[in-house]
């Protein structure tokens, strides 16, 4: 960029900071943080920003104000080029920013009505949500400002943002990414126009949750855990890339004194603890969503036997040219008592209706779980029931743990109505308004059995013996079913009866495949018997293999291609999954022969491709970004693989990560409190940071790093300390 470049952003930039935020960041001397008690709040001199030797920001500011001012700095600093690309499609103008591929993002955000409702979510903010929000929003702006050259131009073009860009990208990020979604509902629609349903939550592989979202979560009572203090162990599984990439920070003011991680974009700690407690989140079986199948007439639709008009609205889409310029196209929206319409077929049409987009205050809703010194007040957060979705689970120094269902779960009418389908949309005793209060939802505190787990599985089997009866909630609360990966998770739990820190950390890298232990005892006399010499030599190889993915295992490559295919060719299992023997089931090959037939097919292409049937599994799955490329371990959760890691193939065949493990956090509510954490992936995005991939050998040994808190332990491991800088001129937002 040139230095005239440089001078028109910053003149560009320096006048759109929110009127009134002239937060002073000056420096005032080294400030005072040391504790003298358990949740004693440091006395901050000056706000700052201590950068750790795995930049990781430790932020101590002199107000609230002043916090998310600096948070958003330092978001800024590591991913300032993700940030402006997040919060552009959040606005529904990517494909003005950046062409016709970001298009169809533009259609969604549009038709959702994000960008309006953002605006009114803004209005709706109480004083002090909308001080926090405008500082926020002051930072991203501030540091772009201050450091135009390190912000590439192309997405420069999104500053500045305003405050309502960050409820924006909330809302695309939780309501529109995880509780709904694009591309699942795409599938519903493809499904609904072919005569199919939309999603069956009856297999357990898919209990009626994004395939690519996942995560596990440990809350460990003190009769469980060696040192007689509670551990929790925040595990979230996402992709990579894009609105799912987390970025982990301290957060210290007057009020405040917490440690986590956000989604990069958002304004607060998504999972995270503070000296009292902590909590994590997995994606929970909650259908939160229901498409609605309209009858239309007369430019409208059928409703209680009378023809209702849409509500329309006309969208402008600008779309950037290649050559230069933009072309426009304009999007109609019609939108039933329902939702919007988002399919039309013939004389019928299809409207999405999501819950949770009436409910503008996540963000305080977490604010105040961040300030929470005990389950009491904890829960009092909760209950407001903002965020949409995500099973919570929950420890605490007092010993305490919890799990709940949460979320919105709708007041779903009674009748026999296919809600994991299509609902009737020309009757009005099919809507639903309402949603489950919190002491309706399924949860679980201080268990018999001292242990609390979830892996995406339905809460009926978060710990053994069961603490809750799927019977006594409404059928559609969630599905009945526990895949493999949960099985694996509470199996752990069971076999030990005392974890300390370092057991805590060793299972959270488990990679043993868990329907290994289900096929094998079978399948291998089988093979021998019943198979050619391919077979047999296969059969050996599985024999000798430990049943894990880890890096230098043999086995574990031949055994998933025979799994996947097996699956895909047909039943497996002879014995189906029971919600009376959860542990135990499925199980047991339902056709020998042709089980056989399939190991020795895909063993010969094996051996074809690789020249050994016993590869060891981080010879093809690799862990690759930037300059680095390590051997991987960890896989599908399909296999019942505690340590996700998600692969797609590469341009020379090999199999690089891209989602599994993400942000990961193990806890022991000890005095002191004891942490260790990872962003395999690195806290940085920005191009050319060492912090992109600082953590990804860490990843690769099965490794997590120390976390550090107090000032003596920052400024041991100390990279850089930074103070933010005040905007140069303070004016109004361009509208």
């Amino acid at each position: 960029m040139t230095e005239t470049l440089r001078g028109r952003r910053r003149r560009s930039v320096a006048g759109l900071v929110w009127s009134g935020l002239a937060i002073g960041l000056a420096a005032c001397g080294a400030p005072s943080t040391e504790r003298t008690e358990v949740g004693e709040r440091p006395r901050i001199e000056e706000t700052e920003i201590l950068w750790d030797t795995y930049g990781v920001p430790h932020i101590f500011a002199r107000t609230d104000e002043e916090l998310f001012y600096a948070y958003a700095w330092a978001q800024m600093r590591a991913h300032s080029d993700l940030m402006l690309q997040l919060y552009g499609a959040a606005r529904g103008r990517a494909a003005e920013y950046w062409g016709e591929e970001r298009l169809e993002s533009d259609r969604w955000v549009r038709t959702m009505g994000i960008p309006a409702r953002a605006e009114a979510w803004y209005e709706a903010q109480r004083p002090a949500s909308r001080a926090l929000l405008d500082a926020f929003a002051a930072g991203v702006n501030g540091y772009a400002e201050r450091h135009p050259d390190r912000i590439a131009d192309e997405v420069a073009v999104v500053l500045p943002v305003r405050p309502t860009d960050l409820l924006a990208h909330l809302q695309r990020d939780i309501h529109f990414s995880f509780v709904t979604a694009p591309w699942l509902v795409e599938g519903a629609v493809r499904r609904w126009k072919e005569g199919g349903g939309r999603i069956s939550s009856s297999d357990p592989d898919n209990a009626a949750q994004p395939t690519w979202a996942g995560s596990n979560a440990w809350a460990l009572g003190p009769s469980r855990t060696g040192s007689g203090h509670a551990m929790l162990l925040s595990n979230p599984h996402l992709p990579w890339s894009d609105l799912f990439v987390w970025f982990e920070a301290q957060l210290v003011s007057p009020s405040v004194d917490v440690y986590g991680a956000t989604l990069v974009g958002t304004t607060f700690p998504g999972i995270a603890f503070n000296e009292h407690l902590g909590w994590t989140h997995t994606v929970n079986a909650l259908d939160g969503q229901d498409l609605y199948e309209l009858t239309l007439a007369d430019g409208g639709y059928v409703w209680d036997g009378e023809v209702r008009p849409f509500e329309v609205r006309m969208e402008i889409l600008r779309v950037r040219r290649p050559e230069g310029g933009w072309r426009e196209e304009t999007l109609e929206v019609r939108e039933s008592v329902h939702g919007p319409v988002v399919a039309e077929d013939g004389g019928r049409a299809l409207a999405l209706r999501v819950v949770g987009l009436d409910q503008p205050g996540i963000g305080e809703q977490y604010w105040e779980m961040m300030r929470a010194t005990d389950l009491e007040a904890f829960e009092a957060a909760l209950a407001r029931l903002q965020m949409p979705i995500f099973t919570v689970m929950y420890a605490d120094r007092d010993g305490h743990i919890m799990h709940l269902f949460g979320g919105r779960t709708p007041v779903r009418p009674a009748g026999d109505w296919d809600w994991a389908g299509i609902v009737p949309g020309d009757v009005s005793v099919t809507f639903w308004d309402e949603v489950h209060a919190y002491g309706e939802l399924p949860r679980v505190a201080d268990p018999p059995s001292g242990w609390l787990q979830n892996a995406n599985d339905p809460p009926w089997t978060t710990t053994f013996p069961r603490a809750l009866e799927p019977d006594a909630y409404p059928p559609y609360m969630a599905p009945r079913a526990m895949a493999f990966r949960p099985q694996r998770s509470a199996r752990m739990l069971m076999e030990d009866d005392r974890i300390d820190f370092e057991d805590l950390v060793r299972y959270k890298h488990s990679t043993r495949m868990e329907v290994a232990d289900r096929l094998l005892d079978e399948l291998l006399p089988a093979a021998r018997a019943l198979g050619g010499d391919v077979a047999r030599r296969a059969a050996e190889v599985l024999k000798a293999w430990d049943r894990t993915a880890d890096a230098d295992s043999r086995g574990g490559v031949l055994f998933v291609s025979f799994y996947d295919a097996a699956r895909r060719s047909g039943r497996l299992f002879d014995l189906s999954w029971d919600p009376e023997a959860p542990m135990s089931t499925p199980d047991g090959l339902a056709e020998p022969e042709r089980a056989v037939a399939i190991l020795e097919r895909v063993a010969s292409e094996l051996e074809a491709a690789h020249g050994s049937l016993d590869v060891a599994w981080g010879e093809l799955h690799r862990l690759r970004r930037d300059a680095l490329d390590l051997p991987s371990n960890g896989g599908s959760g399909a296999y019942g693989i505690f340590r996700v890691v998600s692969y797609r193939e590469d341009d020379d065949g090999l199999l690089r990560a891209g989602s599994g493990d993400s942000y990961v956090a193990a806890v022991e509510f000890s005095t002191p409190l004891r942490a260790r954490a990872l962003i395999g992936y690195g806290n940085w995005s920005q191009p050319g940071s060492p912090h992109r991939t600082d953590q990804l050998e860490l990843f690769a040994r099965k490794e997590l790093r120390p976390v550090w808190r107090t000032r003596e332990e920052i400024t041991l491991h100390l990279e850089e300390r930074e103070t933010p800088s005040q905007p140069s001129r303070v004016t109004m937002w361009n509208k």
